[in-house]
């Protein structure tokens, strides 16, 4: 697994999340794809280049990564956190062993860390107080509300297990600045996308809801590519299985044959 130090963002491998020193930071958000989406995003081949360049200069790499993680770094060192993992630059995807040690992981890997910071890049800073969070009338109609849940980040198929594994889980506006955390609006969310507010609380586990409940969770859920349907949904339902990339939706196929192992719900065949 590797992780970037906060204070330079250089990475730095360890085996397994439990070798880290210290507690570790993740970052959940939608990548850049797009040419208007902002800058497109880093690889871990990339991030390497700027490391070993500034091995030999004796620069900072943190002073020339992306805006994305350079910011999360700073955040992440200013909360106390000398780690942090980021999907785009933390997975070496040129080799298929660490990709799949990734892929089958990374609920895992979100649900050790200490806290994961969920930036929405299209949403400008909200302020919710406790009286709005209260008042669940305010849900369907108040406009901070409407900004919030229609941001693409609720949209993507990956972003559902970053929101349910992590212990802690802070949303960011599109500067960086908090907007709450998943349990102060977890009601919202419930009555949102169908996340039972106990999940978001830790007050409950997702295996405690049948399958056709947990799927239901991801229906409003979209992805690249059409293998990401089945392998973002892996944690969700404890399962493990290689990456085929190029095989389609037969992955989805791959997903209940794995769940039918181990499961007798029969309110998988509803999917």
């Amino acid at each position: 697994m590797w992780v970037l130090s906060t204070d330079r963002a250089e990475l730095h491998y360890f085996s397994s999340p439990e070798e880290i020193p210290d507690e570790y930071a993740t970052l959940s958000h939608t990548w850049n794809n797009k040419p208007w989406h902002g800058p497109p995003e880093q690889s871990f081949k990339e991030v390497w280049e700027i490391q070993k360049r500034c091995a030999q200069d004796g620069t900072n790499p943190r002073d020339f990564v992306s805006e994305k993680i350079r910011r999360c770094c700073e955040l992440a060192e200013k909360h106390g956190y000398n780690w942090v993992w980021i999907d785009t630059c933390c997975i070496d995807k040129t080799s298929s062993s660490e990709l799949s040690e990734a892929i089958n992981s990374m609920f895992r890997y979100y649900s050790l860390a200490a806290i994961c910071y969920g930036h929405l890049r299209d949403v400008d800073t909200v302020v919710f107080s406790l009286e709005d969070l209260e008042d669940r009338s305010n849900y369907c109609c108040h406009p901070r509300y409407a900004n919030f849940r229609e941001s693409i980040w609720f949209q993507r198929g990956w972003t559902l297990q970053e929101l349910i594994a992590p212990r802690f889980f802070v949303f960011l506006s599109s500067s960086w600045d908090v907007i709450g955390t998943k349990a102060d609006l977890a009601d919202f969310l419930e009555d949102s996308f169908g996340i039972p507010a106990t999940v978001l609380r830790l007050l409950a586990s997702p295996s405690q809801f049948s399958i056709s409940y947990r799927m239901s969770w991801f229906r409003e859920r979209q992805t690249t590519r059409p293998e990401d349907e089945a392998y973002c949904l892996l944690g969700l339902f404890d399962v493990h299985m290689p990456p085929l990339y190029g095989e389609g939706r037969n992955a989805f196929r791959r997903l209940q044959e794995e769940i039918m192992k181990q499961s007798e719900d029969t309110t998988l065949f509803a999917w």
